[in-house]
């Protein structure tokens, strides 16, 4: 097997093990497979700040992430950490608007990427699956928002 098919089927493995595209039917996970990357990150090194132009997509596949938001007074707030299996950066895939927080690797980290470039010629060239991806990208943030607003709820609530 060359070092590319060994890279796609790694990918694809990591398609499965992700559950987020649990939409996708077994083929199609290969199909996919070309339109995603493999990134490694070390240990405290930023993975994208806020402000910056959305280019890419993220789900952990290894490591954690730390979520940073700045203030009104221009301090970092860790908004969450992010482990195996949790996804960030999606919107920038949908809308490339700047970057709402800053995602930097807490640990070493593995990510499996899905470029706005990429998304974009998967709609296009595979668009049954381009459309799948979407849907659960869709799902994975309506979840996320539901979520966030009982938090906010549960806040108003103790106040």
């Amino acid at each position: 097997m060359n070092p590319k098919e060994a890279e796609l089927n790694e990918i694809r493995d990591m398609l499965i093990d992700s559950n987020m595209f649990n939409r996708l039917k077994a083929a199609e996970y290969r199909s996919a497979a070309p339109y995603f990357g493999i990134n490694n990150y070390r240990e405290g090194e930023t993975i994208f700040k806020e402000g910056d132009k959305g280019t890419f997509m993220c789900i952990v596949m290894a490591g954690r992430v730390s979520v940073i938001k700045s203030d009104m007074d221009g301090n970092d707030v860790v908004m969450g950490i992010e482990g195996v299996g949790h996804v960030f950066g999606e919107m920038a895939v949908l809308d490339s608007e700047p970057r709402s927080a800053t995602c930097a690797a807490k640990t070493h980290c593995q990510l499996l990427t899905l470029a706005k470039t990429s998304m974009d010629a998967m709609i296009v060239e595979q668009p049954h699956i381009g459309a799948e991806v979407i849907r659960s990208i869709a799902i994975n943030l309506s979840h996320r928002m539901r979520f966030a607003a009982g938090r906010l709820v549960d806040r108003l609530e103790q106040d």
